[in-house]
Parts: structure tokens; sequence; C-alpha cells
């Protein structure tokens, strides 16, 4: 901003106009090199400075939009009887020594729920047998017993790691308060090692999910592995949920998460579109196009074929080796049934951005909500702008009840009305312009009711990675951090579906008495494909 010619002649007016463009400026300026600091510290391995915006009280929009139930009047909901929901265990006849003369009456239920946890060490024998062509024979131990430790104990440690949030020292020193002899390694391997067949059915309810799904939501927070910073990247809608550590958190990391572990590239008539709405240049397209060569093995293929056909040379922007690979990607999971019609609905994030995408709309009033305000003017059209998002949010939670052609033309109508206004607020005026621009993935609602209109189910997820961020810290080894992954993703995967945790690890692993669970996977599909 240049200065005016002559300070001394400005009136009160126009003085207070330029201190008040000066301080949003002034605010912008802050935000900007907080922006810069913390990014040269994420570069340097530092954990960056703390964002002090994330600590602002939540808007409140989507609470007050929803509908509240009310009960029938002079009627108080009565919670079920506790029996019923009950198995009875054991039951046991209490006397009493009654005065003399005295009416026997029956008998007083009273329910005790209890626990008993106790160590149990079974010493099995195990026949052996010399065969006549001198091999000897030993009787196989029993389904579920794999090591020393038996399905009960690793059922236990499991669930209270994962789910439970012990930390693995806590684990230790509560089992051998228990009396079971466990050292901290052991506890480490019942968590980390054979787990092959719970990881490979993380990665199959993934790709059961992009499948079938109709819509998904996604989000990343920061993750330590190996003692670097990283991302955890999480994936998932009402049925599933997946999560996956990188050390990226790129769109190129995001298509490679969302191949599912499928490892190729395939150059196909998606990956094409992807790479002309990429800007990816003609001669490179059709380079790419007309050669014979369509689909390859691994990431290693790839780059040798591009590498031949001189694309990795290129020094251009945008990187043409870059957008040929991430077109590559997106036509890889094309080809594998991914994302078929499916809309990835995010909070704006860049890497998110890809296929069909909707942006949720409680972060997008949160940028109102937290715009700095200097004067009473500035904070009423603040209010007044905020006011009409809310009223327009709850139209269009109503509409996806209740979808109407005539009713969409409106709320597209009054959507550029709210985001059009001019308030003499700049920075506000500013955020308006830019969300107004987003129409197309703010309204996505408009065309697909059946999506979300925020990423809230993403948030809630991702908390159980944080909260075991915050209190183990990271990872170590690669095989750590995959099943930190594949559990904590099961285990929110069995809440959606309506399964105990507790009871799909027993029928994992063979514990015996224990419900069968059919494959999480099959699951996911089937109802996937139910009505709403």
């Amino acid at each position: 901003m240049s200065p005016p010619p002559d300070i001394d002649a400005l009136s009160p007016a126009e003085l207070k106009s330029l201190v008040l463009k000066l301080l949003e400026e002034g605010a912008e300026l802050r935000r900007t090199v907080a922006a810069l600091r913390d990014e040269i510290a994420r570069l340097k391995g530092g954990p960056g400075r703390p964002d002090i915006k994330a600590n602002i009280k939540p808007s409140g929009m989507e609470k007050a939009s929803e509908a509240q139930p009310a009960d029938p009047p002079g009627e108080r909901r009565r919670r079920g009887g506790a029996r019923a929901k009950l198995a009875i265990h054991e039951e046991r006849t209490l006397k009493i020594d009654a005065p003399p003369g005295s009416r026997f009456k029956g008998y007083a239920g009273f329910l005790v729920q209890d626990l008993s946890i106790r160590p149990h060490v079974t010493h099995f024998r195990r026949e052996c047998w010399q065969a006549p062509d001198g091999k000897t024979v030993m009787a196989p131990l029993p389904p579920g017993v794999d090591g020393h430790f038996g399905p009960e104990l690793r059922r236990f440690v499991l669930a209270q790691y994962h789910q439970g949030q012990v930390t693995a020292p806590r684990l230790v020193a509560l089992l051998r308060g228990l009396g079971v002899l466990i050292s901290k390694r052991q506890v480490v391997r019942l968590l980390i090692a054979g787990k092959q067949s719970f990881l490979d059915e993380a990665r199959a309810v993934l790709r059961a999910g992009l499948q079938s799904a109709a819509w998904i939501t996604v989000d990343d927070t920061g993750a330590r592995h190996k003692a670097k910073n990283g991302f955890c990247t999480q994936i998932g809608n009402a049925q599933f949920t997946w999560f996956g550590t990188t050390g990226s958190k790129s769109r190129l990391n995001f298509l490679e998460l969302l191949r599912a572990g499928h490892g190729d590239y395939v150059v196909n008539a998606e990956a094409l579109a992807y790479m002309r709405a990429r800007a990816l240049a003609g001669p490179v397209i059709a380079c790419l196009s007309e050669h014979a060569d369509r689909s390859f093995a691994d990431r290693a293929a790839w780059n040798a074929h591009l590498d031949r056909l001189g694309v990795s040379a290129l020094k251009v922007n945008p990187d043409p080796a870059l957008i040929a690979t991430e077109g590559a990607l997106w036509g890889s999971l094309k080809a594998h049934g991914l994302l078929a019609d499916t809309v990835i609905v995010s909070d704006d994030a860049g890497q998110f951005n890809v296929g069909q995408h909707g942006l949720c709309w409680v972060h997008a009033e949160r940028l109102v909500h937290k715009l700095d305000t200097f004067t009473d003017a500035q904070r009423a059209a603040q209010r007044r702008i905020r006011a009409l998002i809310w009223r327009f949010y709850d139209s269009l939670k109503a509409w996806r009840r209740h979808p109407s052609p005539a009713r969409k033309v409106v709320l597209s109508a009054r959507f550029d009305r709210i985001f059009g206004h001019k308030t003499g607020f700049a920075t506000l005026d500013r955020l308006l312009a830019r969300l107004r621009a987003n129409k197309s993935e703010l309204l996505m609602v408009l065309d697909r009711p059946e999506i979300p209109l925020h990423t809230n189910g993403s948030e809630n997820d991702i908390r159980c990675q944080v909260t075991k961020r915050k209190i183990s810290g990271g990872t170590r080894s690669d095989a750590g951090r995959d099943c930190r992954d594949a559990f904590l993703g099961l285990a929110k995967t069995c809440a959606k579906l309506g399964i105990a945790f507790w009871d799909y690890l027993g029928a994992r692993l063979l514990v015996p008495g224990s419900a069968t669970i059919p494959f999480l996977p099959e699951i996911v599909t089937v109802r996937a494909a139910q009505p709403p």
C-alpha cells in the first residue's frame, strides 16, 4: 500500500480508513510470517510453531442446525431393564436368620456384574511318536495357541494397547501385577509380530470401501516415525475407516494411498483426462498416449519409461514427470475399480482435490469465524455474514432430506447473493470472493444429496491417532507403524459396523468360545449396497 501524498491533508474519516487498512494488512502479514516460520521449522525437522488459532472456540454451526429430539410432554425416557441384556453366569442364594414367627416371601433379585481376571497357565503334554520311517511326530497344539502366550492374553494385549490406548510399559506393569511373567520385549512382539493377516484385512477394508463408497471424507494429522515428522492420513465414511502414515502429505502421496496397496501405474483414458485437467503439455500427453506400453508393474518401471521418453528431463512448471505420475496413479486406481463414482469431501487441503471433490462447510464457515476484526462495523459485518451462512447451511441440510430440483435453483442463487456481498470489510470481502469461487465444490451436495456437508466424521476418526501420538510418541519400526495404523482403523471400522472390537479380536485369534465375525470387507460391501 503506497502512502498518500499528504497525510496532513487527510480528513478524520480518511485517516480512520487508512488505519483500518493498515491493521488488516498487518494481521495478514503476521499470519504469512507465522506460516513461513512454521514451514521453515518443519523443513528443519522441528515440530513447527503451535497453532494458536486451533484453540479458538468452535463456531457451533453444525450443532445449532441439528434438530433437537423432544420427549413427549410429561414423560421421561426410561432405560431398558438390565436383566434382559445380561447373560446370567451364576446364581447364589443368600440366607438370613429371620426372627421367629416370620413368613417366607420369596427372593429379591440383585444383579452384580464383575470380572474374573487371573493368570491361567496350561502345561500341554504333547504325545511324541516315532514313525516307521524314523521321523518324530508330535501332537499339535490347540487352535489359537501361537507361542508361549495364549490367545486370550494376546487379545487382552491388543485391545488394551490399541482400543484402550495403554502404553507398552504400563501394559507390562499391568500384566506383571496380575501375575503374568512377561517382559516389555515380549509385549512388543505380541503387538507387531505375526500380524500380516490383520494388515491384509485392513487393506482389504480400504479396497472394499473405495470400490463401493458413494462418498468418503478425508483428513490428516502429524505423526512421528523413526524420529522424523510425517503425516497420518485418514480415509473413511459411515462404514469403514483406514489410516496410513507416510512422510509426505502431497497429492502424489494421497493418490498412492488411494491405490489401496496396488503397485502398478496405468496410462488409460482416465489417466490422460487427469493430465489434461492438470495442464500437462499436449506433446507430452501425446507421447504417453501413443506409446505401446500403457501399464507398468512398479515405480521403477514407470520412472524408466519416463526417462526413455525424455519426460523426466523436462524442466518446466508444472513438472511434467510429477503430473504424469499422478495421472498414472489415478489411472491405476480407476483400472482397479476404485472411486468409480465416489465424491471425496475434504477441508480444502490441496492434496485432497482429486476426482469429484466436495468441500466441508464447517471449515468454510470457520474461516469467517476466525477473521481478525478491529472495529464495531467489522464485527457487525462478520456477525451478519455468519448468520446468513448458518441459515443457508440449515437450508442445505433440509434439502438433503427432501431434494427438489426447483429448490436446487433457489439455493444456488441464494449462495451467489450471500457470497457476493460487499461489506466494506476488505479482508472479509476477499474471503467471500474466494469461497464463491469454490461454489461447485461447496454445493456438490445439490448434485449428490447423499454426501455429508462436513468432515466431522474424519476429524472424529483421527482423534485416536492424535491420542496415540500424545501418549506413545512415534513409532520406531515399519512393522510398528503399519500395525498401529491397521489396528486403529480396524477398531474404528468395527465400531461403525456395530461389532465389538473385543469380539473381533477373539474371532481372529481363535479364542475358544468366541463368536464368529465375518470378513470385515464383506460386511462393508454389503452395508454400502443397502439404502441409507
